[in-house]
């Protein structure tokens, strides 16, 4: 009897742990997005004329989609002159602001080497030994070392972004030799994901 409800005990816990496996995830997810459109929501919705709100009040992700054809407008106006022309004075003033100009300046630059296509940021996964000999971590190849750090070294080098774990958002800049980098052939998309899950979710080979 005791041995019959011992396993009927480990069966239900083994179901329980796979309905955590199953769930938490998906609800991770969609709490992170609820987050992430209710913050958007707030910041845009109030910004609105209520005459635009749908019929029966602001529905969830209405300032998120009232963002988005913003943001689409905005790109749509910037491609004609006039567009062009208000820009460029825009930069222009944002230029002669001894303090602002230098945040402006490296902000533009990050938001057009990722978002360019043509950028060779963040294409290949690599590990370094780092931070001592014989040990090794994640990191990624931004470019390749050039302009007055470059000249620096006789070698060729190259820029790696070692993120820290689990926010991959912040991390270390590293000037390496290119010969003691190790490209792995995994996608950038699953090393981010060893970084987040720090190192649960390894991809196969």
């Amino acid at each position: 009897m005791a041995s019959g409800t011992t396993a009927i005990s480990g069966r239900l816990k083994a179901y329980f742990l796979a309905g955590v496996l199953v769930t938490a995830p998906i609800s991770v997810t969609f709490y992170i997005a609820w987050k992430f459109i209710s913050f958007v929501d707030a910041q845009v919705s109030p910004l609105i004329p209520p005459s635009f709100y749908p019929q029966y009040g602001t529905l969830p992700g209405f300032g998120l989609v009232a963002a988005v054809i913003g943001l689409t407008l905005v790109g749509a106006l910037t491609a004609n002159f006039a567009g062009r022309l208000l820009v460029s004075l825009s930069e222009a003033l944002l230029n002669h602001m001894p303090v602002i100009r230098g945040i402006y300046g490296a902000v533009k630059q990050v938001f057009h080497t990722v978002l360019s296509s043509k950028a060779d940021a963040f294409r290949e996964v690599v590990v370094i030994e780092y931070p001592r000999p014989g040990v090794w971590t994640l990191g990624f190849i931004t470019g390749a070392t050039t302009g007055a750090v470059g000249d620096c070294f006789d070698q060729e080098m190259v820029n790696v972004f070692v993120p820290t774990t689990p926010n991959p958002t912040s991390g270390f800049l590293l000037f390496v030799p290119r010969a003691d980098v190790r490209v792995l052939d995994m996608s950038v998309e699953d090393g981010i994901k060893m970084v987040v899950s720090t190192g649960i979710l390894t991809p196969e080979r």
